[in-house]
């Protein structure tokens, strides 16, 4: 299905664009044909999946493929433990097509709306000091290239390509399909409870490294954190999830449509921003639960907002986060939304915020209808100095010029890029600044 382009938004609304023309493949052929009739018009052509990213490294300046019609599962290997997915499938439709298998993703991050071909094309990540990102997961994949042509990376075809194309950026081609390496499903017993930061912070690392999974959230200028530890279990233990009055009133009623209240009265009146954090750090209860590892992973996020994560080396975790909560101690922005503080597991894909270090991530984060360019950019210019690497998908200013200093593939990636793509059939003004021309 073809229609004329409107005007496409990013789901943060820090990204519009107005593409000549959408289209909605619903085959491999399709993206095909599309990705030909664009090179024959010279037309530059990007896929969309749910527009989650904050950056604009979706926007499409000419042909906009929305892939919704390109979903499902594509094929299952029991034996490998392999299942193949079309590129447009969304992370939340992944449990129920890998239940009847008996299987679960590896790892996930805390939103689950993103299309498969999105999070790991943008390094989407979750937490746990031995878990990589979602790009870690990926054993194979199928992408379109410039040409129009088919292009197959798995251990059998192409191998030394699959560290680049699992984190591609949508530089390469178009993921048609993406193959993933799951595990038995499982449970997660989490415990969220409310801590005294000045104990927390001298455990930080003894914590994150002890738990599979370990995050905390920091309100602005209070004295404590939220800790969210998450131990995997087999699938066989007893389940003990949240009752489902108690998770609506929570997750639903609290956290979404009673915060978004919160976060319009203090962008109206700025000066009600700090006593209604501490009013939200001091209401935060005490939570333990287990269920299936979905349904503790992931959150339901209603509230617009916009967000920067930075990764830095996991052992600068603690200074770093002292210099952030000293800069904003200092500066007096007034902020509605918690500091997010996860690490995971170095790995070996090219362009992972992660490749070659275990690495500690720092999330900040402003509601939409704020203006949040004096706090980013003095959170972006402080993790400079702790040879901070921005997530793709997330709000940040870097160019080529720097990022090739924090990746140690970085010009091997480009000459793929340059090899796959000579005409920038696939690039826009992010894909430029980052990678250069």
């Amino acid at each position: 299905m073809t229609r004329p382009g409107g005007v496409w938004r990013n789901w943060g609304r820090t990204t519009a664009v107005r593409p000549l023309r959408v289209e909605f493949p619903a085959s491999t052929d399709a993206v095909r044909r599309a990705v030909r009739a664009a090179a024959a018009r010279g037309l530059r052509v990007k896929a969309v999946g749910a527009g989650h990213s904050f950056s604009d490294i979706a926007a499409a300046p000419d042909i906009l493929l929305d892939l919704r019609d390109l979903s499902g599962l594509v094929r299952v290997d029991r034996d490998r433990r392999r299942v193949t997915l079309r590129a447009g499938t969304h992370l939340h439709q992944v449990p129920r097509l890998l239940a009847p298998y008996g299987w679960a993703m590896t790892n996930l991050g805390d939103i689950d709306r993103q299309t498969i071909a999105g999070a790991i094309s943008t390094g989407t990540h979750g937490t746990g000091a031995r878990f990589g990102g979602l790009s870690t997961q990926v054993v194979g994949a199928t992408l379109v290239t410039a040409d129009g042509e088919v292009l197959r990376v798995d251990e059998d075809e192409n191998p030394e390509l699959l560290p680049a194309v699992a984190l591609g950026l949508g530089a390469l081609g178009i993921l048609v399909e993406v193959t993933l390496e799951v595990v038995p499903a499982f449970l997660l017993h989490a415990v969220e409870q409310r801590e005294p930061l000045a104990e927390l912070l001298p455990e930080l690392d003894a914590r994150a490294a002890d738990a599979d999974h370990f995050e905390f959230y920091w309100f602005p200028r209070t004295d404590v954190a939220q800790t969210k530890t998450n131990t995997r279990l087999p699938e066989s233990a007893p389940r003990h999830p949240l009752p489902v009055t108690g998770r609506f009133i929570e997750d639903t009623l609290l956290s979404n449509h009673a915060y978004r209240v919160l976060c319009a009265a203090s962008t109206a009146v700025p000066a009600l921003a700090t006593p209604l954090a501490r009013l939200g750090a001091n209401t935060i209860g005490q939570r333990e639960y287990t269920d299936r590892s979905n349904r503790v992973f992931t959150q339901h996020r209603d509230v617009r907002f916009r967000e920067m994560e930075y990764a830095i080396p996991v052992a600068s975790l603690r200074p770093a986060f002292e210099a952030l909560r000293a800069l904003i101690d200092r500066e007096r922005w007034p902020l509605s939304f918690p500091i997010e503080v996860r690490v995971a597991a170095a790995d070996d894909r090219w362009l992972s915020t992660a490749h070659g270090r275990d690495s500690a991530y720092l999330a900040v984060h402003r509601y939409w209808r704020e203006d949040p360019t004096d706090y980013f950019t003095a959170v972006e210019e402080l993790m400079q100095g702790f040879e901070g690497r921005p997530h793709w998908g997330k709000m940040h200013r870097l160019d080529a010029a720097v990022l090739r200093t924090r990746y140690p593939r970085f010009d091997d990636f480009v000459a793929l890029r340059d090899r796959l793509d000579p005409d920038r059939r696939f690039h826009n003004a992010y894909l430029t600044r980052v990678l250069g021309e």
